[in-house]
């Protein structure tokens, strides 16, 4: 059973030290693997001189990062944390039991915080926001979906397909376990302060907007009907909103006025029509690649 640690890295020199001899303590086992993102810092030499297997990402992103350790690493079992320190990895061994035992393809961290400062108010409600819009689309099975503490299968990490450069990443991993309806569970693990002087990469307005955009893509993505026939609808009934004075004017006076209005509305019946078979012909779609891609998840051993 090969056990592999992936930390994605950018600048985090005053803490990948500690988190790599963590891991190296609780899954002495285990290959611990540090993605180098471009840092400025003395990342990468720590990380090696640590003991790591250091690898690079030219690509800046954590999402980038995250696809590459996805598609180079081969192993039984993964951990995914961000190196900044903040989460306890004594809970590791666990993460990994449950993945085991109880046959889960993913495992959540979530964030028990030990101090209000741990992070920032803005993150906290971008959470707790996104987490809910997620939630109430694809079915509440999470409650810290941004957490950047997981634990995976070989299965997840092999079916699983990316398009998010950045901290969006977090969504897509979640999305893909909801939509395909895997195995999961959600365990609450330590949330504490970064070291002293080091600082968050995450921007919580720029990237709060790249996740919700993400979010948008997916539900676009995974519920196309949905998406297109609550467009539909909304035409149909502005449609008749506006035609009904111009029926009621019809039948009191025996006219029909307004005809740009007329042609207003018949522009908007077309465009419900339009967008309800977009729905239809995009939900088949959908349909036929969830199967393709069930397909691939059954087929990895």
């Amino acid at each position: 059973m090969e056990i592999a640690v992936l930390i994605p890295c950018f600048n985090e020199e005053l803490s990948i030290n500690q988190v790599i001899l963590d891991f190296k303590k609780f899954l002495p086992r285990a290959k611990i693997y540090v993605y180098d993102n471009n840092s400025t810092d003395k990342t990468a030499e720590i990380a090696r001189a640590a003991g790591a297997i250091l690898r690079t990402e030219d690509k800046q992103g954590k999402g980038q990062v995250v696809y590459r350790m996805f598609g180079d690493i081969e192993a039984d079992f993964y951990i995914m944390v961000d190196g900044d320190g903040t989460y306890d990895i004594s809970i590791a061994p666990q993460m990994i039991n449950i993945l085991i035992n109880e046959r889960c393809d993913m495992v959540n961290g979530k964030r028990i915080e030990s101090d209000k400062e741990n992070y920032r108010r803005g993150h906290r409600l971008g959470n707790l926001f996104l987490t809910g819009v997620v939630s109430a689309i694809f079915a509440h099975r999470f409650s810290d979906m941004l957490s950047g503490y997981k634990a995976f299968s070989k299965k997840f990490i092999k079916s699983f397909p990316g398009f998010s450069k950045g901290f969006e990443i977090e969504t897509q991993l979640t999305i893909h376990a909801l939509e395909m309806n895997l195995p999961v569970k959600e365990i609450e693990t330590k949330y504490s302060n970064r070291a002293t002087g080091s600082v968050s990469k995450l921007n919580t307005y720029k990237d709060g907007i790249k996740i919700l955009y993400a979010i948008f893509l997916l539900v676009i993505r995974e519920k196309p009907f949905a998406f297109f026939g609550s467009i539909s609808l909304g035409l149909i009934f502005l449609m008749f909103g506006l035609f009904a004075p111009i029926y009621h004017s019809y039948l009191i006076t025996g006219l029909v006025p307004k005809f740009p209005t007329l042609i207003l509305i018949a522009a908007l019946g077309t465009a419900s029509v339009i967008s309800l078979v977009t729905g239809l012909i995009t939900e088949s779609l959908t349909i036929a690649r969830k199967e393709f891609k069930r397909l691939i998840y059954l087929s990895i051993k």
